[in-house]
């Protein structure tokens, strides 16, 4: 039986992918069971997420450029073997699911989190987000005009970015991806976060994905898994 939730969450996911795709000028396409990219994607960000559990492996590599290096995708419902085609696992995920209507989380009275609305606040959050790996420039400034898109973050007492997030949304589905915190508090910033979420977006249920520790943590917060996804990388040639 499908998993309308799994479903919900992988198209959701898809449609973040495609919007940083998009803000880079290289969109993709979207097509019955999986969305693909014909170029390579920028970092982090698969070049095929699978829409249906029934997808097959001609349904992503068809679209996708595995003549070089970094080739990925998002096997959002972990019944590919991309093996034969030289992949490999690079890791594996739960999807999230919340029901829309539960009460938000308790948040943290002394934090509050805010949409980023400029050019130089986003470079903050992204920078703040990456910690020194390089990546912070994923995050175009298109985005910010993109209507689907919401960077949120809480700041501290000094006004600096302590915590964020990205919403995305897609018909009938609130997307939380990206979740960061610089003090380790994973409850408290699913917790700020959902809180932010669910107040913009009351009428939908919560999606994304975790592992390990932030998927425990969005599990305390009040998140249910939906299902098992992979993602598997390319192998370099030998």
């Amino acid at each position: 039986m499908t998993n309308d939730r799994a479903l919900r969450a992988a198209r959701n996911n898809a449609a973040w992918c495609e919007a940083v795709c998009r803000a880079h000028g290289r969109p993709g396409a979207f097509a019955a069971h999986a969305w693909t990219n014909a170029r390579r994607t920028p970092p982090l960000y698969p070049d095929a997420v699978t829409l249906t559990p029934d997808a097959s492996a001609a349904d992503v590599l068809a679209g996708i450029d595995t003549s070089t290096a970094g080739a990925s995708v998002k096997d959002s419902f972990a019944c590919l073997d991309l093996t034969a085609a030289g992949f490999q696992v690079l890791f594996e995920a739960r999807w999230l699911y919340r029901p829309a209507g539960l009460p938000a989380p308790a948040a943290p009275r002394d934090t509050r989190w805010s949409p980023v609305a400029t050019a130089a606040e986003l470079a903050e959050w992204a920078t703040a987000w990456d910690g020194g790996q390089g990546l912070a420039g994923v995050f175009r400034t298109e985005l910010l005009s993109d209507p689907a898109t919401t960077f949120l973050a809480a700041c501290d007492g000094d006004g600096r970015v302590s915590a964020g997030a990205v919403l995305s949304t897609s018909p009938g589905a609130a997307g939380i991806s990206n979740l960061f915190t610089l003090d380790g508090d994973l409850d408290a910033a699913w917790a700020g976060c959902l809180a932010a979420v669910t107040s913009r977006c009351p009428d939908v249920p919560v999606v994304g994905y975790e592992h390990g520790d932030d998927l425990a943590a969005a599990l305390r917060s009040g998140c249910e898994p939906a299902g098992p996804l992979r993602v598997w990388l390319a192998t370099p040639p030998t």
